[in-house]
């Protein structure tokens, strides 16, 4: 199956979603090629980048159960690059 190259941004700004976050990444980490996660102590928030290879309508997925989670935004940017199959292949 075809696949894209996505980054996306998070920000954590509910401490107490962090769990259904780490959760919900864990079920998709198949797909995650790489985290990085920032704390911006001065404005008690998290700032975390996402780097995925899968599918762009599970991409879509995930980008959307995480900015269903209270307390949590995202927004998903995609590279021209498409064609592979994947972060394991």
């Amino acid at each position: 199956m075809e696949t894209r190259i996505a980054l996306i941004g998070i920000i954590v700004e509910n401490q107490e979603s962090v769990e259904k976050l780490n959760t919900l990444l864990h079920e998709y980490g198949d797909m995650i090629i790489g985290r990085m996660g920032l704390p911006y102590r001065q404005r008690n928030i998290n700032i975390i980048s996402l780097a995925v290879d899968a599918p762009q309508d599970t991409i879509n997925a995930l980008s959307g159960k995480i900015g269903r989670i209270e307390g949590i935004s995202a927004k998903t940017i995609y590279s021209n690059i498409g064609g592979g199959h994947g972060a394991n292949s």
